[in-house]
């Protein structure tokens, strides 16, 4: 999703690349899909308030890193941010008036299900410690700001695309 907003170059989108203790995977690149640190390493930065938001997800931790987004905020770019439920609540509270919070969700969990099998970067554990999550992001991303469902990935860009422009304004 993010990848094919970024392809709009009209519009003055960035990425916030977020911090993970999780492995990287084969196809990943450090400092483009995350930036990818040990749990010592991670919590070094938590502790010199170099995160403005982390989270536990999937067993492993994420948090975004403050110094670029408050450089593109000063900058008048339209940040975006690839976050869980809870990452997304923190943001609205330390950003109230300038985030918008947009949950992605499946057509159905088992189409969810599907794509993660389908994509095969998960085991069975792993899958299974996703998919326990699925009713509680449901829930919490039903009270973000917008719920989209995530079923023709064209349409959901261009209705995202749309939700975005009439809350930001563009210069």
């Amino acid at each position: 999703m993010i990848r094919h907003l970024l392809k709009d170059k009209s519009l003055p989108f960035v990425f916030s690349v977020s911090m993970t203790t999780r492995a990287k995977r084969s196809r990943e690149k450090d400092g483009k899909d995350y930036w990818f640190v040990s749990e010592d390493e991670f919590f070094e930065k938590v502790k010199s308030n170099e995160l403005v938001e982390y989270e536990k997800v999937h067993n492993y931790f994420y948090g975004t890193p403050k110094k670029p987004l408050e450089l593109w905020q000063n900058e008048g770019k339209v940040v975006l941010l690839d976050l869980d439920v809870n990452g997304a609540l923190a943001i609205k509270r330390l950003y109230p008036d300038s985030s918008l919070a947009i949950f992605l969700k499946p057509k159905h969990p088992d189409v969810l299900k599907q794509r993660l099998l389908k994509r095969a970067t998960e085991d069975d554990r792993q899958l299974n410690v996703r998919m326990s999550r699925v009713e509680m992001e449901m829930r919490i991303g039903e009270a973000l700001d917008y719920s989209v469902v995530n079923d023709v990935l064209r349409k959901t860009v261009s209705e995202v695309i749309d939700i975005i422009k009439q809350h930001v304004q563009f210069k």
